[in-house]
Formats: C-alpha cells, sequence, structure tokens
C-alpha cells in the first residue's frame, strides 16, 4: 500500500511557490468576491435574500502560468418556512482545476434561522462529497542527478476518488452588517485515489479542515447617493493563515468600483453593475509576490440573479368584494 504526501505532488505540478491562500488552495478556491459568494464558504448564509438567489463565480489565477488554477462554481439557494421556522436551503456544485488535480465538490445547504429584533442569526450545514482526480499519465520527471525519475510516491497512471464531506457555520445578519464564522471540510476527508476500485494499491489525498472569518458592511454617505461596503476575511488551515479585505464605492445603487489587498498576494481593482435583479462584477488582481515575474495576474467574473419569491403572508387577509349593479 502506497501513500501519496500531497505537498510532493503540489511541488511536482510547480504551485508550492505561493503563501497564504495559494497554501490553501488544494482544499477551497480564494475568491476575491468573497462578500458576492458567502454561502461558497459558509452554509449558515443559505437564504440569505428574499428571492431563489443564483450565484455564478469563475476565476482564473496567474494567466500565463502553466497548469495554474481554475476554479468555476455556481449556488443556488432561498428561504423557506417550515413548521412556522424560517429556513435557507440551497446547493452548490464546484469545478476546479490545480496543475493535474481536477476537483469537483457538489453538496446541500441547510440553514436553520432565528430572528433577533431587527437581526437574523443562522446556522447552517454542508453535507457532500468531494471527488478528486490525478492526472498520472501527464506527468514528466527528467531522469538525471537531481532528479529521481522512478518516484513511487507520484503515480504514473490517473488516479482517481471520493469521499463524504461536510461544512458547517454560524451567519449574523444586522440590517447595517452582517458577520459570520465557517469551517469546511470538517471531517478532514481522506480520498483515496485509485486506478479503478478493485486497485488494492492507493494514493491518498487529505482535504485539511479550514477556518473562515467573515465580515461586511454597507455604510450610505449622507447626502449623497454613494455608499461605501468594506468587507474582510480571515482564514486558516494547517499552521498557514491568510487574510484579505475589499472596499467597495457603489453610486445610485446601481454602479460599484473599488479595491482589494490579499496579505503578501495580491492587490485588486474591482467593478460590478446591477441591473435590477442582476449583478454583473469583474476582477483583477495583481501579484505582489514572486510569483509577479511569471504571470500578468488573476481575472475574476461574478454573476449573481435573483429570482424574487411572492409573499404569500402579505395577502393572507386580502378580501375581495363583488359588487353588484
Amino acid at each position: 500500500m502506497r501513500l501519496l504526501d500531497i505537498r510532493r505532488l503540489i511541488a511536482a505540478a510547480v504551485l508550492s511557490a505561493v503563501v497564504a491562500f495559494g497554501a490553501m488552495a488544494q482544499s477551497d478556491a480564494a475568491f476575491s468576491h468573497s462578500w458576492l459568494g458567502k454561502n461558497y464558504y459558509n452554509p449558515a448564509a443559505a437564504g440569505d435574500y428574499n428571492a431563489i438567489h443564483l450565484t455564478v463565480g469563475s476565476r482564473m489565477q496567474w494567466v500565463d502560468f502553466k497548469h495554474a488554477p481554475m476554479n468555476f462554481y455556481i449556488t443556488a439557494d432561498m428561504p423557506y418556512k417550515l413548521l412556522g421556522q424560517k429556513f435557507g436551503a440551497g446547493v452548490k456544485a464546484e469545478f476546479e482545476r490545480i496543475g493535474l488535480y481536477t476537483n469537483t465538490r457538489i453538496g446541500a445547504q441547510v440553514a436553520y434561522k432565528r430572528k433577533l429584533g431587527k437581526c437574523e442569526l443562522s446556522v447552517g450545514v454542508q453535507p457532500g462529497v468531494f471527488s478528486q482526480t490525478f492526472r498520472g499519465k501527464e506527468v514528466i520527471m527528467p531522469e538525471d542527478d537531481a532528479h529521481q525519475g522512478n518516484d513511487e510516491a507520484i503515480p504514473k497512471q490517473d488516479v482517481s476518488g471520493t469521499a463524504f464531506d461536510a461544512n458547517v457555520g454560524i451567519y449574523f445578519k444586522h440590517p447595517k452588517f452582517w458577520t459570520g464564522f465557517a469551517v469546511t471540510h470538517v471531517t478532514s476527508p481522506t480520498i483515496e485515489l485509485k486506478t479503478s476500485r478493485e486497485a488494492v494499491d492507493y494514493y491518498e489525498f487529505n482535504a485539511s479542515r479550514s477556518y473562515y472569518f467573515m465580515a461586511g458592511g454597507n455604510i450610505p454617505i449622507n447626502n449623497t447617493l454613494f455608499e461605501i461596503q468594506p468587507s474582510g476575511m480571515f482564514a486558516m488551515s494547517n499552521k498557514a493563515w491568510a487574510a484579505q479585505v475589499a472596499a467597495m464605492v457603489r453610486y445610485n445603487r446601481m454602479l460599484n468600483i473599488g479595491v482589494g489587498y490579499r496579505h503578501k498576494d495580491a492587490v485588486s481593482a474591482f467593478i460590478g453593475v446591477n441591473l435590477k435583479d442582476a449583478y454583473l462584477g469583474y476582477c483583477y488582481d495583481y501579484p505582489v509576490s514572486a510569483i509577479s515575474k511569471a504571470t500578468f495576474g488573476s481575472h475574476e467574473v461574478f454573476v449573481t440573479y435573483n429570482v424574487k419569491l411572492q409573499n404569500k403572508e402579505k395577502n393572507k387577509n386580502r378580501q375581495k368584494g363583488v359588487r353588484l349593479m
């Protein structure tokens, strides 16, 4: 039985040079639009809008850098009531390519919500599956004095596997700000990567348990059409930590422009447009680490759309009168 050291594979894919979020990308993607995709990290944020809320996020990291991460995910969530209690429900699907890895994560989200005056407290869970494939056939190991061409820790065949995965979180929303704490990959699942289900030999990938603290708010500027929307996220996993902050300025509830910074990784520029029930946002990240010598930066696109729900309680006591002429 052979065990695969994930850090050696990341090094083989030339991706271990990054710090902070990059070191944590083996389990979760590092989206700059974190405030738009709160329930990507925290299932307790499901049902945050009085609508069927759709989010699509896509990130192309380190353009022109071979085997750089590419992420795409979609979530759909909505609020609902059951036995007089308010809940949120959602689904999340994510596809990621990083080096010779292909990761697919799918989960269902359920959040219990409780009113606290004008505020709301939510507790959520996301059970799901984590599927991974390593394209061992594409591994190129040079054979010379400086390399070991027959390293048994790196598979030479395509291997794949699937494991149960789960996220949990707590989320608090105030009319002027929000905050939340989440733990992803709670069970720190181990995926057995095999050439086939019947194979005896296998490699292992361990999805690191990660912790996320997020917060944001909305600050109107008196007597103007401008609002300031700050947000931030702190993450920690396996003794590594990362932090990012962003500040958006919204004009007339339509045009959004902002800047951000990810600790020792990148500076960000944002632009977005609100179109009635939809939002379209773009972000450009310019690296401030040594990786800037190999890439011009990263691109990120986010789209959200709300399908409004009818409020049946609003018309609960409505009566119709018929007058005969």
